[in-house]
């Protein structure tokens, strides 16, 4: 099977630029630390470039992952089908059973949840058109 690479790079980046406004103070970046119990200063802990350079590595993965189920001659139809299915029925539901077991709020799960959801539908509309 043929995968586009080029597309898949932008489909990783896609899914980084829905977060950085998902996530962003305009949308839902206060909700989310309020719902994952993070502070300010706990937000900003870390050692923040090892941080954003494993999420990139692993929203490269999730990209190729994508692209691979979606196959070289998928229609944009199914390459989207696919994508909310990927987002909302396999990763947005298997984080919202991890967050039962942990109590989190009920905001936990539509915020972090409708990025998943968002962003694959996102990452499965660029691999569709861009073949």
């Amino acid at each position: 099977m043929t995968i586009n690479w080029l597309a898949v790079i932008a489909a990783a980046l896609s899914m980084f630029v829905v977060g950085a406004i998902w996530y962003s103070p305009m949308l839902f970046g206060r909700a989310w630390q309020r719902a994952a119990g993070l502070s300010e200063e706990d937000a900003r802990r870390g050692n923040m470039p090892l941080i954003f350079g494993l999420a990139f590595v692993l929203t490269l993965l999730m990209a190729a992952n994508l692209a691979f189920f979606l196959g070289h001659q998928a229609s944009l139809d199914f390459a989207i089908g696919a994508s909310l299915a990927a987002g909302l029925g396999w990763a947005a539901f298997g984080l919202s059973i991890v967050a039962l077991f942990e109590r989190r709020p009920l905001a936990y799960f539509l915020i972090n949840g409708g990025y998943l959801t968002v962003g694959f539908l996102v990452m499965g509309l660029i691999l569709g058109l861009w073949r």
